[in-house]
């Protein structure tokens, strides 16, 4: 089920979906979040919200990636993810937006579950 989620200090609800997604699965503060994926972004010359600057953030903090099986590339949605993994807390990407399972709920600023994942994070010591 959707849940709404906004950790931006200033409500801001476009542009910011990696580090919302980053501060519902971890509990930390947006401001933190924010910095640090500034400061590894900086370390690789690029944009903290690139994919593979906030992969290689969420990598150092013991994450691992995993890719959705193309079984159903339209059909498949973060609704149906959430569902499927009602245990845990994920981090989710679309092409284009990333969101946050937890325990089966997706934290985000707006309903998103209609969208269609393609890969997921998930802590590896879990």
């Amino acid at each position: 089920m959707y849940k709404y989620y906004n950790p931006n200090p200033v409500t801001s609800t476009a542009g910011d979906c990696v580090i919302r997604a980053i501060c519902a699965a971890t509990g930390d503060k947006w401001d933190k979040v924010y910095s640090e994926l500034c400061q590894e972004g900086f370390e690789r010359g690029d944009w903290g919200s690139n994919n593979t600057v906030w992969d290689g953030y969420l990598r150092k903090r013991g994450y691992k990636r995993y890719i959705i099986p193309n079984t159903c590339p339209d059909c498949y949605t973060i609704a149906d993810f959430a569902a499927d993994n009602n245990v845990g807390r994920y981090i989710v990407a679309t092409g284009s937006h990333v969101v946050t399972v937890i325990n089966g709920d997706w934290f985000d600023t707006w309903d998103s579950g209609a969208k269609v994942p393609l890969y997921y994070f998930v802590r590896s010591d879990k």
